[in-house]
C-alpha cells in the first residue's frame, strides 16, 4: 500500500479521498490557494501546502507547483481527483517523470480518450457502437454545416476536448447553425484551450447511461454496472441513480461488455467511466445505445456505484496504484439495492440557476438520513473562483421507491443560509411524476422547468411567524416565558406590534398581537391570521393554524430570518421604516453583473440602438457562461467595462439612455 499521497484538488473530492486514505493508514498532503486557506480539506489532511493565488489557473491548474509540493513533502503518489488536472496527460507525464506515481490511467490512455473525435474512431475500430455523426478534424464552418445537413437536424455540436457540457449546443436548423458553432467554439476554447468541435445526430428521447470500469496493471478489467445520469440541465448532471430504471438484462450485459472492450482497447488501468447515449423512444433496447465518450478519472457520481456494489472506489484506486491486482473479479461483483445522488449547489433556481456566492452563515446537512460528501462547513465562503458545490447527498434503499423517498426526505432537511441553494428544486425533482415512475431522460427538466423552479409561496401563517421572530417574541427572557413579549399592559386593547417584512423584494406589513400563551392574532397584508406556536428546540417550532400542525425551522440573522418547512425555504428581512427608497432606480436603464465574473464578450458600443432581449454581453462565472440582455428598447449611453475584465457582483456594465418622458418625442 502507498505510504503518503498528495491530493491535487480541493473541496468535496479532496475530503472524500482524504477520508479513505485515513481509513487505510495512508498519510495525506493537501494543496490550497489563497481562497482555500481555511478550507475543510486543508484541516483534514496531515499536511497542507500553499500553491498560489485564488484563480485556478494560478494554483490548482499549476502542475509544476503541485509537483514541487509533492517533492517537498516526499509523497509516493498524487491523486488528481476530478476536474482540474485529472485528465491532463502532460501533467500525468510530468508526475511520473518526477518519480511519483500518478493515481490514474497512463498518459497514453488519457490521450487516446481525451479528444472525442479520435476516441470515437478508436471505439469504432474496437467494435464499440458509436453515435452517427462527423468526428473528423475539418473545422471549416461551411463544411461542418454541410455535414450537419447530411446527418439531419436536429444535431448536437460538441467540443472535441473536455466535458461537463462545455462547448455543447443543440441546433434545430441550418439557419441557427453558424451562431451556435461560434458560441460552442468560443466556450470550448476558453474551457479547454481547443476550439475544435464535432457534429452528432441529436437523439430525440435520450437517456444518458454510463458504465463504471476499473482496470489494473496486470491486464484485468471489470465493470461495476451502470449509472443513469439522464436528469440534466444544460448538459450538467443533477441527480444520478444506480442501477438504471427499466434496464433489461440483455442490455445491461451488452453495455457492460462494450465498456470493458473499450477499456481494454487502450490497456486501461484505474477508475474510468464509459458514457453511452441510449434511445429510449421505445424503451431501453440492447441495440439502441452508442458510445459518447470516456472519462479517464473518478466521476462526481461514483458514490451511487459504491452504494450498490459495496466497493470503495477510492480504495481500489489506491490499491491499483500500489501495484495490486483488482480486489474482485467480474463474477464477484453484483448489484444490491438502489441508490441516488443529488448535487447540492449554491445557486438560485428561481433566477435561472444563477450561481450564488457569499458566506454560508448556517448549514445543516441530513447526515442521519443519507451519506453526505461535502467540502464546506458553516462559516465557509462560497467563492466565485470554483464550482459552487456544497455537498453530494446519497441515499440507498432495497428498491428504487425507498431510495427515492429517502432522498426526498433528506433534501427536505437541508438548511442553509447566507447563500441560496438548489435544495427545493432538487426535492421537487424527487416528486416529479415522470421521474418517480422511472422515466427520466435528458429533456425532462427543460420540459418541466417552470413547475420545478417556481417556489411555493409562503403562507400567511409563515409570514406571521417571521414577524413574531423578527419583533423578538420568540426570544427567551430571564424570569419570563419566551412568548410574553406581546402580552404587556395596554389601556383599552391587547398588546400588539407592527413590522414590515421584505420577501423577495415585496413589502409585507404585519401587525401582531398575543391572545394567550403561544397563541397569536395577526393581520398579514390586511388579512387576518390566527395561529399557535410551540417551541420544539433551539430552531424548531410547531406551527398550528386552521386545524393543521406542521414542523418548521427558523434560522436567524441580525435583521432577517429564514424559515424552512415542507421542503421549501423562505427568507424574510426586516424593513427599516426610516430608510428611503432606492435612489438608483432608473427604469431598467442599467445592465449589471449578477455575480462576480469575467466579461468574455461585449456586443454594444455607445450610441448603438438595441431592442429588448438583445444579447449585449457575455460573462463567465463559476464554469458557466451568462448572457446579459437589454432590459428594454433603447440606445447605449455608456460601456463601463472592457472585454476580459474581471468584475464584482452588482458592477454596472452598460447603461441605456433615459427613456423619454410621457409625451416627449423620441430621438430620430
Amino acid at each position: 500500500m502507498l505510504r503518503k499521497v498528495l491530493i491535487a484538488n480541493r473541496g468535496e473530492i479532496a475530503c472524500r479521498i482524504i477520508r479513505t486514505c485515513h481509513r487505510l493508514g495512508v498519510a495525506t498532503v493537501a494543496v490550497y490557494s489563497d481562497a482555500d486557506r481555511d478550507a475543510l480539506h486543508v484541516s483534514l489532511a496531515g499536511e497542507a501546502i500553499h500553491i498560489g493565488p485564488s484563480p485556478a489557473a494560478e494554483s490548482y491548474l499549476r502542475g509544476d507547483k503541485i509537483i514541487e509540493a509533492a517533492l517537498r513533502t516526499g509523497v509516493d503518489a498524487i491523486h488528481p481527483g476530478y476536474g482540474f488536472l485529472s485528465e491532463n496527460p502532460d501533467f500525468a507525464d510530468a508526475v511520473t517523470s518526477a518519480g511519483i506515481r500518478f493515481i490514474g490511467p497512463s498518459p497514453d490512455a488519457i490521450r487516446a480518450m481525451g479528444l472525442k473525435d479520435a476516441a470515437k474512431a478508436l471505439m469504432e475500430k474496437a467494435g464499440v457502437p458509436v453515435v452517427p455523426g462527423y468526428h473528423g478534424t475539418e473545422q471549416d464552418p461551411d463544411f461542418l454545416l454541410a455535414e450537419a445537413e447530411r446527418i439531419g437536424f436536429p444535431v448536437l455540436i460538441k467540443a472535441r476536448a473536455g466535458g461537463g457540457g462545455k462547448g455543447m449546443r443543440r441546433v434545430e436548423d441550418a439557419e441557427a447553425f453558424r451562431e451556435a458553432l461560434v458560441s460552442a467554439q468560443r466556450e470550448a476554447s476558453a474551457a479547454f484551450g481547443d476550439a475544435a468541435c464535432l457534429i452528432e445526430k441529436y437523439i430525440a428521447h435520450p437517456r444518458h447511461i454510463e458504465i463504471q470500469v476499473f482496470g489494473d496493471d496486470h491486464g484485468n478489467v471489470v465493470h461495476l454496472f451502470e449509472r443513469d445520469c439522464s436528469l440534466q440541465r444544460r448538459h450538467q448532471k443533477v441527480i444520478e441513480e444506480a442501477p438504471a430504471p427499466g434496464m433489461p438484462d440483455d442490455m445491461r450485459i451488452a453495455m457492460g461488455e462494450a465498456a470493458v472492450k473499450a477499456a481494454m482497447a487502450i490497456s486501461y488501468s484505474g477508475a474510468g467511466t464509459i458514457e453511452f447515449i441510449a434511445d429510449a423512444s421505445d424503451g431501453l433496447k440492447a441495440d439502441r445505445f452508442w458510445f459518447m465518450e470516456m472519462n479517464t478519472r473518478l466521476q462526481v457520481e461514483h458514490p451511487v456505484t459504491e452504494a450498490i456494489t459495496g466497493v470503495d472506489l477510492v480504495e481500489w484506486q489506491l490499491r491499483v496504484a500500489s501495484g495490486e491486482p483488482l480486489p474482485r473479479s467480474q463474477d464477484e461483483l453484483f448489484i444490491s439495492g438502489w441508490a441516488f445522488e443529488a448535487r447540492l449547489y449554491a445557486e438560485d433556481a428561481e433566477r435561472g440557476f444563477l450561481p450564488a456566492t457569499g458566506r454560508l452563515a448556517h448549514l445543516d446537512l441530513p447526515e442521519g438520513l443519507a451519506r453526505v460528501d461535502s467540502g464546506v462547513r458553516a462559516g465557509d465562503r462560497i467563492s466565485p473562483f470554483y464550482d459552487p458545490m456544497i455537498a453530494k447527498i446519497i441515499t440507498r434503499g432495497p428498491d428504487r421507491q425507498t431510495a427515492l423517498s429517502l432522498l426526498s426526505a433528506a433534501l427536505a432537511e437541508v438548511r442553509a443560509t447566507g447563500v441560496t441553494t438548489n435544495a427545493p428544486f432538487l426535492r421537487r425533482l424527487t416528486i416529479q411524476p415522470d421521474f418517480v415512475e422511472g422515466w427520466p431522460d435528458t429533456g425532462l427538466i427543460d420540459r418541466h422547468l417552470a413547475e420545478l423552479t417556481i417556489g411555493q409561496a409562503p403562507s400567511r401563517e409563515v409570514m406571521a411567524l417571521a414577524a413574531v421572530k423578527l419583533c423578538g417574541a420568540l426570544e427567551p427572557k430571564p424570569d419570563s416565558e419566551p412568548w410574553d413579549r406581546l402580552s404587556g399592559f395596554r389601556l383599552w386593547s391587547q398588546a400588539s406590534d407592527f413590522v414590515e417584512l421584505d420577501y423577495r423584494g415585496q413589502h409585507v406589513p404585519v401587525s401582531l398581537g398575543s391572545v394567550g400563551e403561544g397563541a397569536y392574532a395577526a393581520m398579514v397584508d390586511g388579512r387576518p391570521v390566527d395561529f399557535r406556536l410551540s417551541r420544539l428546540g433551539a430552531e424548531a417550532c410547531l406551527l398550528e393554524a386552521a386545524g393543521r400542525k406542521h414542523r418548521v425551522h427558523l434560522v436567524c440573522g441580525e435583521r432577517d430570518v429564514t424559515i424552512f418547512g415542507d421542503g421549501e425555504s423562505w427568507h424574510f428581512g426586516l424593513i427599516d421604516p426610516l430608510a428611503g427608497e432606492d435612489e438608483t432606480a432608473d427604469g431598467g436603464g442599467r445592465i449589471v453583473a449578477p455575480m462576480p465574473g469575467l466579461v468574455k464578450l461585449l456586443r454594444a458600443a455607445p450610441g448603438a440602438a438595441v431592442t429588448k432581449g438583445e444579447a449585449l454581453a457575455v460573462m463567465e462565472a463559476m464554469k458557466m457562461e451568462l448572457t446579459l440582455t437589454a432590459p428594454r428598447d433603447g440606445t447605449i449611453a455608456e460601456v463601463l467595462v472592457s472585454q476580459g475584465e474581471q468584475v464584482v457582483e452588482g458592477a454596472v456594465l452598460l447603461t441605456l439612455e433615459p427613456e423619454p418622458e410621457a409625451g416627449e418625442p423620441k430621438d430620430g
